[in-house]
């Protein structure tokens, strides 16, 4: 029987492309119509989001890839996660009086990895020259685009900020009194880097690689390192600790830093083998989930019922809470991963899922080590976990140890974390790749002048607790949330995915893929299902806040399904219809290529042929 969907899932023998806006993704079709791989449309695809989606990420933010390279016939992952500044010391905001690192501003900068990620992807892995996947960044830049209602939103939100305290900003995005949804925009100051990028590189030589690498240099040790280093040097900006700061990061910093590939950490589960990031990503939740599901009759479950749902929340919450004590970067901390994905822990784990919802942040003790957590996941995570142990400490349960001075915070409002973009390609030379572009939002921090552009706040995502995985410390890369995802079977490359969406991102794309792997139902029917997600662990963004028991869920989950799970003891939260995720997805499978793109906000799409 055929169940409804949005829109078909597309399905080719040519190339697909998936993205979480319609223009990003025809410019990596029109890349691969040229004869470009999956690496330069993809590469095409993000500059291309960084221009129409300036609210959700940019050039001063991030981009964690994850590929399947045909001629190697090996999957690889480029971290596209920029470390902290060297001058970021848990020192330097104790000076400031500050416990937590601020959501907005110049003080949450890291160096900005997205540049640099992308000229990696391009040169090592793709085939074109810059000037073939950057030009339809630099035309929309220049001639305009219709610009989305949710970025008009956002701009209408923080203009009294753009207005008062931050005018580089305000003389972009205000200027006529701000866009209005679907009207013509453009920035010219962000056209004119990449044109300039653009000459220098082809001023260099005629060789590719080369030109590639000359555009690195001119962002990274040039004129636009040089115009961040000036402005973070010397501008004081408002935060939203309410105070000035100036920001830490500095040209030395960008000179120091080049993205690098290394290899995903994986999990078997029902015939496929499951790639993800390493740990100083969040993305081997994804794959502690799965081992944890392992040892359920999914498929005994049925999809979308309030058995399936509560057990996959309740497992969520077991492997975030192992994010929250053991997560970091790996080169800078020791990371059990191996104890952490292993069947005998994963059976440790399950073991403590019950009929009813759990209110305990429970992280576990991998290879019997004993786990440690932030400060404010005892200040703010609520007391119905937390408990005590023999010595007085205050504990959340588990037996784990919080340290004392929970985090006073600031009484001033935030603006808010931004979101995330997403893109997925398939090629027909056998190439598959995903990527989760984020970061430098037009409401977090001030344009740098003359660039069009604004720096990340990824820094936000460390802690200033001493002595943990993701404390604040210099080099040191932060926990991202960002977690695009692979799947191979038999070694082939099968699956590419993944969602905007913070800490949701690898439940949401749990879901698609139990839909999909499990329940045999097609990228567009998996995409479409009613999704649901938990908010029970501290937010990775500023104020850090969590919300235990809580499930979210679309209503056409069904008043059956949202009365059993309250019955459990969910706190469910009721969203509008079509409100929680934006998953696309690509495939491969029986000489096809397969493409899906999600309809909620009403600018995801898949093109293909």
């Amino acid at each position: 029987m055929r169940k409804f969907t949005t829109r078909p899932e597309l399905a080719g023998n040519f190339g697909m492309v998936a993205s979480t806006h319609w223009l990003a993704s025809a410019a990596g079709m029109a890349v691969l119509e040229k004869g470009g791989n999956a690496f330069d449309a993809a590469v095409a695809t993000g500059f291309v989001l960084q221009v129409v989606e300036p609210h959700l990420n940019g050039p001063g933010g991030e981009v964690p890839v994850i590929g399947f390279d045909a001629a190697a016939a090996q999957p690889f992952v480029l971290d596209g996660q920029g470390p902290a500044p060297e001058a970021a010391s848990l020192a330097a905001f104790a000076d400031l009086g500050l416990d937590l690192v601020p959501g907005t501003g110049l003080l949450a900068a890291c160096v900005p990895a997205a540049f640099g990620t992308w000229m990696l992807l391009l040169e090592r892995y793709g085939t074109m020259r810059l000037r073939d996947v950057l030009e339809y960044a630099i035309g929309y830049a220049t001639d305009g685009y219709p610009m989305l209602a949710t970025a008009s939103d956002a701009i209408a939100a923080v203009a009294p900020v753009f207005t008062e305290h931050w005018p580089t900003s305000a003389e972009i995005y205000l200027a006529n009194g701000g866009p209005a949804a679907g009207s013509r925009f453009a920035n010219e100051p962000l056209a004119a880097m990449y044109r300039r990028i653009l000459a220098e590189a082809e001023r260099a030589g005629s060789d590719r690689e080369q030109q590639i690498e000359a555009a690195r240099r001119a962002f990274y040790s040039g004129f636009v390192a040089e115009a961040i280093d000036d402005y973070a040097r010397h501008t004081e900006v408002m935060d939203v600790s309410g105070e000035r700061h100036r920001g830490l990061l500095t040209g030395a910093d960008l000179a120091g830093w080049r993205a690098s590939a290394e290899l995903p950490v994986t999990l078997d589960f029902g015939g496929l083998t499951v790639c993800k990031t390493g740990p100083w990503g969040q993305g081997p939740v994804f794959l502690q989930q799965l081992a944890m599901l392992a040892g359920y009759d999914l498929a005994a479950m049925e999809p979308g019922s309030a058995e399936l749902i509560h057990t996959v929340t309740e497992v969520a919450k077991l492997a975030f809470a192992d994010r929250e004590a053991w997560y970091g970067d790996p080169r800078q901390t020791d990371v059990p991963l191996a104890d952490l994905l292993s069947a005998g822990y994963a059976a440790q784990r399950r073991s403590l899922v019950g009929e009813e919802a759990s209110a305990e942040l429970r992280p576990g003790a991998p290879g019997g080590r004993a786990p440690r957590l932030p400060a404010f996941a005892f200040a703010r995570f609520g007391p119905d976990g937390l408990a005590a142990d023999g010595t007085g400490e205050p504990t959340v349960a588990g037996g784990v140890t919080v340290p004392r001075g929970a985090p006073t915070g600031v009484a001033s409002p935030s603006l808010g974390p931004g979101d995330t973009c997403h893109l997925d390609v398939a090629d027909r030379f056998g190439n598959l790749v995903a990527a989760t572009p984020s970061g430098g939002w037009l409401q977090s921090s001030p344009v740098i002048p003359g660039m069009g552009f604004c720096l990340g706040t990824r820094a936000q995502m460390f802690v200033l607790t001493p002595g943990l995985a993701s404390t604040l410390a210099p080099r040191r890369r932060p926990r991202t949330t960002l977690s695009p995802s692979l799947a191979l079977r038999d070694g082939s490359p099968y699956l590419a995915f993944g969602t905007p969406g913070g800490d949701q991102q690898d439940q949401w794309t749990l879901g698609f893929f139990l839909n999909h792997a499990v329940y045999g139902m097609n990228l567009q029917e998996a995409i479409d299902a009613p999704a649901f997600h938990t908010d029970h662990f501290p937010s990775s963004f500023y104020p850090r806040w969590s919300q235990p028991r809580s499930l979210a869920i679309e209503s056409r989950a069904g008043e059956g399904v949202i009365e059993a799970l309250r019955a459990r003891g969910h706190q469910v939260d009721v969203r509008p219809p079509w409100s929680l995720g934006r998953i696309s997805a690509v495939a491969r499978s029986g000489g096809f290529m397969y493409a899906a793109a999600n309809p909620r906000g009403m600018q995801g799409y898949a093109a293909g042929r």
